[in-house]
């Protein structure tokens, strides 16, 4: 094991359970939250467990920069609660994934809302997204930086459709991660966790289907 990251790492933890996560500790009794203390960090882990942390994180974190730009918007209310729902749930998933990253003395990754107002859209575009870059894009189902500047100048017409139709895509991407992880991982907590977003991500695709088509 490498030695225990510098305080730096800490408070970008700090950071990431603060700017992406803020409005959610009222969800922390939520019984469906996934916990890391039910099993050691000690326990079994492989490179597996550590890519899909690392990886799941920065892909959360642009679920919720999605989730941001539905501020303001005149939205129905069935996508209003949708939104709500992933960001309490995904908030909720990062800061058990970077709990196991601290533990196993793995860095935990930079996002966009480590660098607010890094770019135009200062928080608004995932990891990677910084000074309108797309480092990062190669993780499935993740927007570009053109993707996620369309979709904040969409028109309110406009705007719940397409936020459907790119969350979509980036579900269906987390999901493969998932599934990867199902498959490969050994950390019996980030197995059941990726189960848990294959399933809950699933059918909120069958719900975001209905609401296109209805």
């Amino acid at each position: 094991m490498s030695p225990r990251p510098p305080a730096r790492t800490a408070a970008l933890l700090a950071a990431v359970a603060l700017g992406l996560t803020g409005a959610l500790a009222a969800c922390g009794d939520d019984p469906a939250s996934t916990s890391s203390t039910s099993v050691p960090a000690s326990a079994s882990f492989n490179d597996a467990d550590v890519g899909f942390a690392t990886d799941m994180i920065p892909h959360h974190a642009q679920a919720l920069a999605m989730v941001d730009l539905t501020r303001g918007r005149a939205l129905p209310p069935p996508v209003r609660r949708l939104a709500q729902r992933i960001l309490d749930a995904q908030g909720r998933e990062i800061r058990t994934m970077a709990g196991w990253l601290q533990d196993w003395h793995r860095p935990v990754p930079p996002t966009m809302r480590d660098q607010v107002n890094a770019d135009d859209h200062g928080g608004m575009g995932g990891m990677g997204y910084v000074n309108g870059t797309d480092n990062g894009s190669d993780l499935p189902g993740m927007m570009t930086a053109q993707q996620m500047r369309d979709l904040a100048r969409a028109s309110d017409a406009d705007f719940a459709d397409q936020w459907l139709r790119d969350m979509i895509q980036h579900h269906e991407g987390a999901i493969a991660m998932a599934r990867t992880e199902q498959s490969s991982g050994e950390y019996a907590p980030a197995r059941a966790l990726a189960r848990r977003i294959a399933g809950v991500q699933a059918r909120e695709i069958e719900r975001m289907n209905a609401l296109l088509a209805s």
